[in-house]
């Protein structure tokens, strides 16, 4: 893999995603390996990121480099998780690559089948509503 981009995480939500990858070692190794190694080189924000950056709550377009396929979800726990409203958890391997980047930002991950994927951050929305959601 490339250099990972610079990623940004609130102290809110870098203490509750660290709790909740640690929990899902059992049920799900390599996802909760790889959030950890993101919370890990992350650079953790007192209070919220500067600018568009994706929390937890964000609705968030990015395309995937390969297909060029565009696609719009909201970053959300896994109890939140529908994807059929588009809601994908932060348990899910895109969801961990997607925390923390800012708009036109990339990063390769691997899907659970282990493929190396890359995909570009287009926009992010966090509006009011998203941080509530999020809270849940």
């Amino acid at each position: 893999m490339t250099a990972q981009p610079a990623i940004t995480i609130s102290t809110l939500d870098y203490d509750r995603l660290s709790n909740l990858a640690e929990s899902a070692s059992r049920h799900a190794p390599e996802v909760a390996a790889f959030l950890l190694d993101e919370l890990g080189r992350a650079y953790i924000a007192l209070g919220a990121p500067n600018g568009p950056v994706v929390c937890m709550g964000s609705k968030v377009e990015f395309r995937d480099d390969e297909t060029r396929t565009v696609q719009n979800v909201r970053l959300v726990y896994p109890d939140q998780a529908d994807a059929q409203q588009g809601r994908i958890s932060i348990l899910t391997p895109v969801g961990a690559a997607l925390i923390g980047l800012s708009t036109g930002q990339s990063i390769q991950w691997r899907d659970r089948r282990g493929t190396l994927k890359k995909l570009t951050v287009l926009a992010v929305d966090n509006a009011a509503d998203a941080a509530l959601e999020a809270a849940g």
